[in-house]
């Protein structure tokens, strides 16, 4: 099976043209070569994909015919990425969400305020023109 069929039937990605776009980047690779999306995939090959700014990895263990269903993902594919990469996966995440819930709109210019002095420690001295530095 081609490369690209392969990601998008163990839905590494949801469509085939973006697994080909993957490949066409050099993001993916197969048993440590960069691979293109005609590369033949058998049973027993190492995949890495770089996606999200991560690089997960994989090996095949049974090519499947068609896409696949999630629950059968265990029978054709095991998950070797390192657990650090999905613990930098989950701090990055809960940096982007530090301030705002997803889904609450525009801040509001009572939100602006309170942050901007959360964010001002008061140590700033301001420098009023004409006046004596002595």
């Amino acid at each position: 099976m081609r490369l690209d069929k392969f990601l998008w039937s163990v839905r590494y990605y949801k469509t085939r043209s973006i697994a080909s776009d993957a490949c066409k980047k050099n993001r993916i690779k197969v048993n440590g070569d960069v691979a293109k999306a005609s590369k033949e995939i058998i049973a027993g090959d190492n995949i890495e994909v770089k996606k999200d700014q991560i690089n997960l990895s994989f090996k095949v263990i049974q090519v499947p015919k068609n896409r696949i269903g999630a629950k059968l993902l265990t029978l054709h594919i095991i998950d070797t990425t390192p657990k650090e990469e999905y613990e930098v996966l989950e701090l990055r995440k809960l940096s982007q969400d530090y301030y705002r819930e997803r889904g609450e709109g525009r801040p509001t210019k009572k939100d602006r305020r309170d942050l901007d002095d959360y964010l001002d420690d008061g140590s700033e001295e301001k420098l009023i023109i004409g006046e004596d530095l002595d």
